[in-house]
């Protein structure tokens, strides 16, 4: 079987660079490109190791220190942790880059009878890999971004009632500004089914895109929401309609990010 070196390098070196420039669109590190080049050129000298009679674990050894050595020479060395982070973000890209290329090498180049599986003569090639590697890892880059922006609004919510601690999931809605018009006091949301108001509660009239109309509100002991702390002078509103954001049974409001 012939291997075609120079192939194999500028495949390696491709992939490396993808893959570091996937960690670099993740983290938002801004790196410039002439330090992802090379670290994805070290990275492709990895190929070698191939050639040297070494055991399994000296291998591995022997990558994990290149690996270290990609992500330092791409995203200069800041402390552990930072370090760290951008190593465990090139071994995750490279798993799922990975996993793709095996699922569709298995889906064309197998065939199976039951639970016996034969090779059918197609492969994978060289061009493909080319080609398909970019598309694989933009989805990834991008469901990355969208999942990191979108949970980043996620808040664990303490809301004391009466002395009564009740656990809500939030999410911060920029959009909500509501206050009540008498003390200016920020209004959350909160779902109807997390909390239960008898006749002691105050009406703030709100104006939403369709309609206008008056919002039941309740005045608790304070809120706690994780990472921002204890918010006081704070108005409960009552939702009648179901929040429509996975796992969300609060909607914070935007005015408790001032101060």
């Amino acid at each position: 079987m012939k291997i075609y070196l120079d192939l194999v390098l500028l495949l390696n070196f491709t992939f490396d660079f993808l893959l570091l420039m996937s960690v670099s669109l993740l983290l938002r590190r801004n790196v410039k490109i002439v330090r992802i080049l090379l670290g994805a050129l070290l990275g492709s000298l990895s190929i070698f190791f191939l050639f040297i009679k070494i055991t399994s674990l000296q291998l591995f050894l022997l990558k994990l220190m290149v690996s270290i050595l990609m992500v330092i020479i791409t995203f200069n060395y800041r402390d552990l942790k930072y370090t760290l982070r951008n190593l465990l973000y090139l071994y995750m890209a490279s798993i799922v880059l990975g996993g793709f290329l095996y699922f569709l090498n298995i889906e064309f180049s197998y065939k199976n009878n039951g639970l016996v599986f034969y090779h059918n003569g197609l492969s994978i090639n060289f061009v493909f890999l080319i080609i398909f590697s970019p598309i694989i890892l933009y989805i990834y880059i991008r469901q990355g971004i969208k999942l990191k922006n979108n949970y980043s609004n996620y808040y664990q919510v303490d809301i004391c009632l009466n002395g009564k601690i009740i656990k809500c999931n939030g999410y911060l809605d920029t959009g909500n500004n509501l206050v009540d018009p008498i003390k200016k006091r920020p209004i959350i949301l909160v779902n109807k089914n997390k909390i239960k108001i008898n006749d002691n509660y105050i009406l703030v009239p709100y104006q939403s895109s369709s309609n206008h109309s008056v919002l039941k509100c309740i005045k608790v002991d304070y809120i706690n929401i994780k990472k921002l702390g204890i918010k006081k002078n704070v108005l409960v509103g009552i939702m009648e309609d179901k929040i429509n954001i996975d796992g969300i049974d609060c909607l914070l409001n935007n005015k408790l990010l001032e101060g």
